[in-house]
Protein backbone atom coordinates (compact mmCIF):
# COMPACT_ATOMS: atom_id res chain seq x y z
CA UNK A 1 0.00 0.00 0.00
CA UNK A 2 0.98 3.72 -0.98
CA UNK A 3 1.43 6.24 1.96
CA UNK A 4 -1.53 7.56 3.15
CA UNK A 5 -2.62 11.40 2.01
CA UNK A 6 -3.08 13.61 4.85
CA UNK A 7 -4.31 16.91 4.19
CA UNK A 8 -2.18 20.01 5.56
CA UNK A 9 -4.54 22.84 7.43
CA UNK A 10 -2.99 26.22 7.92
CA UNK A 11 -3.89 26.96 11.42
CA UNK A 12 -3.70 31.04 12.05
CA UNK A 13 -1.38 32.57 14.39
CA UNK A 14 -2.12 35.14 16.49
CA UNK A 15 0.02 37.85 14.72
CA UNK A 16 -1.92 37.07 11.61
CA UNK A 17 -4.67 38.59 13.82
CA UNK A 18 -5.02 41.59 11.74
CA UNK A 19 -5.06 40.14 8.84
CA UNK A 20 -8.41 39.05 9.80
CA UNK A 21 -9.56 42.34 9.79
CA UNK A 22 -9.28 42.36 5.78
CA UNK A 23 -10.93 39.29 4.58
CA UNK A 24 -13.72 40.22 2.59
CA UNK A 25 -17.09 37.88 1.86
CA UNK A 26 -20.39 37.12 3.60
CA UNK A 27 -18.73 34.67 6.36
CA UNK A 28 -15.39 37.43 7.48
CA UNK A 29 -13.33 36.73 10.35
CA UNK A 30 -13.91 38.87 13.40
CA UNK A 31 -10.55 39.04 15.89
CA UNK A 32 -12.01 39.50 19.60
CA UNK A 33 -10.97 39.08 22.94
CA UNK A 34 -14.36 38.69 24.08
CA UNK A 35 -15.32 35.40 23.60
CA UNK A 36 -14.62 31.79 25.31
CA UNK A 37 -14.55 28.14 24.84
CA UNK A 38 -15.70 26.48 28.41
CA UNK A 39 -14.83 22.88 28.87
CA UNK A 40 -17.08 21.04 31.49
CA UNK A 41 -16.92 17.17 32.30
CA UNK A 42 -19.89 15.44 33.62
CA UNK A 43 -20.58 12.18 34.83
CA UNK A 44 -23.35 11.50 33.04
CA UNK A 45 -25.82 12.05 30.15
CA UNK A 46 -28.69 13.40 31.83
CA UNK A 47 -25.86 15.52 33.94
CA UNK A 48 -24.58 16.78 31.17
CA UNK A 49 -28.15 17.70 29.14
CA UNK A 50 -29.02 19.40 32.66
CA UNK A 51 -25.95 22.10 32.47
CA UNK A 52 -26.84 22.40 28.77
CA UNK A 53 -30.15 23.22 28.96
CA UNK A 54 -29.72 25.34 31.94
CA UNK A 55 -26.90 27.94 31.02
CA UNK A 56 -28.40 28.47 27.46
CA UNK A 57 -32.13 29.27 29.33
CA UNK A 58 -30.33 32.01 31.48
CA UNK A 59 -28.26 32.84 28.45
CA UNK A 60 -25.08 32.09 30.65
CA UNK A 61 -24.22 30.40 27.16
CA UNK A 62 -25.43 30.53 23.56
CA UNK A 63 -24.73 27.40 22.84
CA UNK A 64 -23.47 23.83 24.64
CA UNK A 65 -22.09 21.00 22.56
CA UNK A 66 -22.04 17.80 24.66
CA UNK A 67 -19.63 14.75 22.82
CA UNK A 68 -21.50 11.95 23.54
CA UNK A 69 -18.85 9.60 22.98
CA UNK A 70 -17.24 9.29 26.31
CA UNK A 71 -13.22 10.34 27.34
CA UNK A 72 -11.20 8.40 29.67
CA UNK A 73 -10.09 10.42 32.11
CA UNK A 74 -7.09 9.95 34.54
CA UNK A 75 -6.87 12.17 37.43
CA UNK A 76 -5.39 12.66 41.24
CA UNK A 77 -8.30 12.94 43.78
CA UNK A 78 -7.53 12.78 47.92
CA UNK A 79 -4.11 10.90 47.14
CA UNK A 80 -5.07 8.30 44.95
CA UNK A 81 -5.10 8.24 40.72
CA UNK A 82 -8.35 7.54 39.73
CA UNK A 83 -10.03 7.16 36.28
CA UNK A 84 -13.10 7.74 35.07
CA UNK A 85 -15.64 7.85 32.06
CA UNK A 86 -17.27 11.55 31.20
CA UNK A 87 -19.00 13.62 28.61
CA UNK A 88 -16.98 16.66 27.52
CA UNK A 89 -19.76 19.62 27.09
CA UNK A 90 -18.25 22.45 24.22
CA UNK A 91 -19.69 25.60 26.60
CA UNK A 92 -19.54 29.12 23.92
CA UNK A 93 -20.20 31.99 25.81
CA UNK A 94 -18.48 35.77 26.29
CA UNK A 95 -15.88 36.77 29.41
CA UNK A 96 -18.72 38.71 31.28
CA UNK A 97 -20.91 35.65 31.58
CA UNK A 98 -18.22 33.60 32.68
CA UNK A 99 -18.40 34.24 36.28
CA UNK A 100 -22.53 33.27 36.43
CA UNK A 101 -21.75 30.34 34.04
CA UNK A 102 -19.14 28.79 36.71
CA UNK A 103 -21.73 29.34 39.72
CA UNK A 104 -24.46 27.56 37.80
CA UNK A 105 -22.06 24.73 36.70
CA UNK A 106 -20.91 24.36 40.53
CA UNK A 107 -24.92 24.28 41.16
CA UNK A 108 -25.82 21.69 39.37
CA UNK A 109 -22.78 19.38 39.00
CA UNK A 110 -22.17 16.37 41.08
CA UNK A 111 -18.54 16.66 41.48
CA UNK A 112 -17.22 18.74 44.80
CA UNK A 113 -14.65 20.31 41.87
CA UNK A 114 -16.54 20.21 38.31
CA UNK A 115 -13.65 20.90 35.59
CA UNK A 116 -14.27 24.42 34.65
CA UNK A 117 -11.51 25.49 31.99
CA UNK A 118 -12.11 28.66 29.84
CA UNK A 119 -10.57 29.05 26.52
CA UNK A 120 -10.12 32.96 24.90
CA UNK A 121 -11.47 32.57 20.96
CA UNK A 122 -9.19 34.90 19.09
CA UNK A 123 -11.46 34.76 16.09
CA UNK A 124 -14.25 33.61 14.64
CA UNK A 125 -16.77 33.93 11.56
CA UNK A 126 -18.71 37.36 12.30
CA UNK A 127 -22.02 36.56 11.91
CA UNK A 128 -21.33 33.55 14.44
CA UNK A 129 -19.97 35.60 17.07
CA UNK A 130 -22.40 38.44 16.45
CA UNK A 131 -25.02 35.63 17.52
CA UNK A 132 -23.40 34.27 20.24
CA UNK A 133 -23.15 38.21 21.56
CA UNK A 134 -27.00 38.50 20.53
CA UNK A 135 -27.85 34.86 22.89
CA UNK A 136 -25.64 35.25 26.17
Amino acid sequence: MGEALIPSYSIPSFKKTKALKNISGENRMKPSDNYRLVLVTCASPMQAKLIARSVVEKRLAACVSILRSPVESHYRWNGKVEKARELLLLVKTTARKLGGLEREVKRLHSYDVPEFIALSIVAGSEAYLDWLDENT
